[in-house]
């Protein structure tokens, strides 16, 4: 290294965010896990510089992960580098926590307002992948129509609008025969720093599950000669796996919308006819607006849903409805009746008993069961298990589809209505298409999408 480097370090608040059960793939991170990478830039270090990166700390849900060049074998003109950077798991995804390295090289642009102090370098491996991408630097699951703003910089200063392309075969050093990877691309600006435009561009990286990040390029702005970052794995310790499948069952996509006709021949003689749409949707959170078209219930709803590395989750729910027809009561009966829980809305009956609705990636096979102590155990009072019985073909109205089926065993005591066998069919990118409660009264309700 250089006689004299100068350590800089951002210091950032502690991210308190619960991690999901099992660390994600996308960036595994065992104690004697190395990567060894390769990375040049077009206009500010045309000789290759060879980084390896370690796992230096692993401490509850965030790890450290920490580079040199020293002892890799680089040319003298090299760039020479030092550092390490702090990831955090959540149920979101990965975060960048915090930072630190040795200064970047006097001929790079300046990546701040001030030339000092300034906490902001591009001059190795992991910043061109966490540059602009602090919070979140990957959010999970990692589903088709994934998208997601994040900030970044030391100041927060650093703004990308990120987009999962699918997947893609790609070839690195580390892997000579093609591996699939997750594409992700983001759109990334800067304003106000004296380097401008070298922090604003076009990020593509490509992940590898089982690995992490095998290769980052990073199209800066500035015109037709405007540089250009390339980093690719050229060796590692760890075996590249198939990623989890990509399908979105349930899409919190803003502007998704549908009609729903819920039938129900005991309880009432014409159908409940309902229309819905995602109104918002924020940080993979979303609400979801009902209301009635005709029929003899007249409901108006919204419900919250988020979709996270723990699988899908309501959140909340709240309707008002005005009904001709009389259902059978709800418990539990811990609650008082004015408290408890009632079927207005198709969704009433798709979320009702215990999350999640459904598993991050779900697969056939996959199988959960109600907690008996927490918020659903106190809404609802259910005890009961849901099981994931795979892709099946389904018709309703609105069209035929490949769906995923789920069905799911709910026993609320003392409350028959509320009991009984509820079987779902999701359909990629639609959501619900298909319901189908089979109550312990004896009468059943179905749910069928008539319009898109």
């Amino acid at each position: 290294m250089r006689q004299g480097s100068v350590i800089f370090a951002l210091l950032s608040a502690a991210l308190v965010l619960a991690a999901p059960a099992g660390a994600s793939d996308w960036l595994p991170h065992p104690a004697d896990a190395t990567w060894l990478y390769e990375w040049t830039d077009s206009a500010y270090n045309g000789t290759p510089t060879t980084e390896k990166v370690t796992v230096k700390e692993q401490k509850g849900a965030s790890f450290t992960l920490a580079w040199t060049t020293e002892d890799q074998a680089n040319a003298a003109d090299a760039v020479e580098t030092a550092g390490q950077m702090v990831f955090q798991e959540t149920s979101s995804g990965l975060l960048v926590a915090d930072w630190s390295s040795t200064l970047p090289p006097a001929s790079f642009p300046i990546l701040c307002a001030r030339q000092s102090p300034c906490g902001n370098s591009l001059s190795s491996s992991l910043y061109n992948v966490a540059w602009g991408s602090r919070t979140p630097l990957l959010t999970e699951p990692v589903l088709h129509g994934s998208a997601w703003t994040a900030t970044g910089g030391a100041g927060n200063d650093v703004t990308s609008s990120s987009t999962y392309l699918g997947t893609e075969n790609v070839t690195v050093p580390a892997f000579p025969m093609p591996v699939l990877a997750a594409k992700i691309r983001s759109e990334i600006s800067q304003a106000g720093a004296l380097g401008d435009p070298y922090g604003s561009g076009i990020r593509t990286v490509w992940w590898v599950y089982g690995v992490g990040p095998v290769k980052t390029v990073f199209e800066h702005s500035g015109g037709t000669a405007a540089p250009v970052t390339t980093v690719a794995l050229k060796a590692t310790s760890l075996t590249a796996k198939a990623p989890p499948p990509n399908v979105n069952w349930f899409p919190l996509r803003k502007g998704l919308k549908g009609t729903l006709r819920w039938t129900n021949k005991r309880h009432f003689a014409k159908p409940a006819v309902q229309k819905f749409e995602v109104e918002e949707v924020v940080n993979g959170s979303a609400r979801i607006g009902v209301q009635s078209v005709s029929g003899p219930i007249k409901a108006a709803a919204a419900y919250g849903f988020t979709l996270r590395a723990d699988g899908l989750t309501n959140i909340w729910g709240t309707s008002r409805a005005a009904s001709l027809a009389k259902l059978p009561p709800l418990g539990p009966k811990a609650l008082p009746a004015a408290k408890r829980r009632h079927f207005h809305t198709p969704f009433d009956l798709m979320t009702f008993g215990f999350n999640p609705l459904l598993p991050a990636y779900p697969s056939a096979g996959n199988s959960w069961a109600a907690a008996t102590a927490g918020r659903d155990w106190s809404v609802y009072g259910v005890t009961g298990t849901t099981t994931v019985l795979g892709v099946r073909n389904v018709v309703v109205p609105a069209g035929k589809f490949n769906a995923l089926a789920v069905r799911s065993t709910v026993r609320q005591p003392g409350f028959p209505f509320g009991s009984g066998t509820r079987t779902m069919w999701f359909a990629a990118d639609r959501g619900l298409v298909k319901l189908e409660f089979r109550h312990g009264d004896g009468s059943v309700s179905v749910v069928e999408l008539v319009k898109k």
